[in-house]
C-alpha cells in the first residue's frame, strides 16, 4: 500500500476530526494551540490518495525554535491521533517525517496513545504493602497489550527511538497514569470499586455539609489561589494565573461535540476547600489540576469533588476517568507515594504507555538541543 498524503489543515477541520473519534487527548485539539503560544502550532491531515477529500488522521504540531537557529523541535504530545493499529504505521510516519522536515525540524518527538501493560488497584496496594517492589514496572502486570509490543517495534524499525528514563528533551508527557474504567458501569459500582477510606471520605463530605459546582472563568483566581497554596504545601512549582486564562479560553472556546472543560468548586460553609480542572474529548475524561485547602482538610472536598467529576463523566458517556500522571515509585517511604495511594483509593488502574519517541532528522542539531535541554 502507498504512503498516505499529509498536508496543513484548518483548526476547524482538525476540530471536526477530532469530534468523530471515539477518544483523543486534548493535546492533540487543535485550541492546545493557543494554550502553548509560546510555540509555533500546526494542524495536519493525512489523506487516502485513493480518497483525497477524506481526512484519515490529524495532529497537533508544536514547533519549538532551537536557540540561535532556525530550526525547530517539532512536538505532537500525546498524538498524532491516527490508526495506531495500522499494519504498516509507516504509510502514516514516513510523510510526516518528510513534511516536518521541510517545515525545518531538526527531530521529532511524539506519544503514541498506546498502552501496554495494567495493574489493577489490588496489585498495587499489595506490592507497595510489601515493600519488595521499589518501581512499578518491576511488578507483574495485570494485562499486557498486545498493541504495545507491536507499535514499539513498528517504530524502531522506522528509525524511531525512545528516551530513556530521565533523559532527553524536558517536554515531555507521564509514561505512567492513573485511570478508572467507567464503561458498563453506574454510579453504584464505582462506589463499591473504591475502598472503604474513599466511600467514607465521600459520605463525610456529604454529611458535613460540602456542596459542588459548577463554575467558570470568574472563578480562575480563586482556584489559582488554592493551587498557589497546593504547590506550596506539596512542594511544586506552579503555573502563572494567565496559563489557566489562556487554557479556559482556548479550550472552551472550541466545538462542544469537540471539547468539554470545566471547573469544579468544592465549598463548605461559604469556604472555598478543593477546586479542579475537568476535560472530555469524546469517551475520554480528565482530571486536569487540582487544588484543596490546607484548612478544612478534615471535610473531604477532595474526594467530593473527584465524585462529583466522576460521575458527570459517567453521565457525559465518557468511558475513562483519568487521574493523569503518577511516577512509578512504589517505595512507602517516598514521598510521591501518597499521590498513588490517594488515586488508588479509587478503584482504577495503573497504565503503562509506550512513552515518547523521537526520531532525529538532523543528528548533530538534535544532539546539541538536547544538551542545551538539559543544562537549562
Amino acid at each position: 500500500m502507498s504512503d498516505l498524503s499529509i498536508r496543513t489543515i484548518s483548526a476547524d477541520e482538525h476540530a471536526a476530526y477530532i469530534a468523530t473519534q471515539p477518544s483523543a487527548s486534548f493535546l492533540q485539539t487543535p485550541g492546545w494551540a493557543a494554550v502553548k503560544s509560546e510555540w509555533k502550532a500546526e494542524s495536519l491531515g493525512w489523506f487516502d490518495p485513493a480518497n483525497p477529500a477524506e481526512l484519515v488522521g490529524a495532529g497537533l504540531v508544536l514547533y519549538r525554535q532551537m536557540p540561535k537557529v532556525k530550526r525547530y523541535l517539532a512536538y505532537l504530545p500525546e498524538g498524532p491521533v491516527i490508526d495506531w493499529d495500522a499494519v504498516d504505521l509507516g504509510r502514516y510516519l514516513r510523510p510526516l517525517a518528510a513534511h516536518l522536515q521541510e517545515h525545518g525540524a531538526f527531530g521529532v518527538r511524539m506519544g503514541p496513545p498506546v498502552a501496554t501493560r495494567r495493574w489493577g488497584a489490588k496489585t498495587i496496594k499489595d506490592a507497595i504493602a510489601g515493600g519488595q517492589q521499589p518501581k512499578l514496572g518491576d511488578v507483574r502486570a495485570d494485562a499486557i497489550e498486545p498493541s504495545g509490543a507491536t507499535v514499539a517495534n513498528q517504530l524502531r524499525a522506522l528509525g524511531w527511538k525512545a528516551p530513556r528514563a530521565g533523559e532527553g528533551f524536558a517536554a515531555g508527557q507521564p509514561q505512567y497514569v492513573f485511570q478508572v474504567p467507567l464503561a458498563g458501569r453506574s454510579q453504584d459500582d464505582l462506589l463499591k470499586g473504591m475502598n472503604q477510606l474513599w466511600r467514607r471520605n465521600i459520605k463525610k463530605a456529604d454529611k458535613a455539609g460540602v456542596e459542588v459546582s459548577q463554575g467558570g472563568a470568574e472563578d480562575l483566581k480563586a482556584f489559582h489561589q488554592l493551587y498557589v497554596e497546593t504547590a506550596e504545601r506539596d512542594h511544586f512549582t506552579p503555573r502563572p494565573l494567565p496559563y489557566f486564562e489562556k487554557m479556559h479560553a482556548a479550550m472552551a472556546d472550541q466545538p462542544s461535540d469537540c471539547c468539554d472543560f470545566r471547573i469544579y468548586n468544592a465549598y463548605h460553609e461559604g469556604d472555598l476547600v478543593a477546586s479542579t480542572i475537568w476535560v472530555r474529548v469524546g469517551g475520554h475524561s480528565w482530571y486536569s489540576y487540582g487544588a484543596s485547602s490546607t484548612a478544612k482538610r478534615d471535610v473531604r472536598g477532595s474526594n467530593a469533588i473527584q465524585w462529583r467529576m466522576m460521575s458527570d463523566a459517567l453521565a457525559a458517556g465518557a468511558s475513562v476517568y483519568d487521574l493523569r500522571g503518577i511516577t512509578d515509585t512504589l517505595d512507602p517511604n517516598d514521598p510521591h507515594v501518597g499521590l498513588i495511594q490517594f488515586k488508588v483509593g479509587t478503584g482504577g488502574e495503573a497504565v503503562e504507555y509506550v512513552g515518547e519517541w523521537d526520531l532525529p532528522l538532523n543528528k548533530a542539531l538534535y544532539t546539541a538541543f538536547d544538551l542545551y535541554m538539559r543544562r537549562r
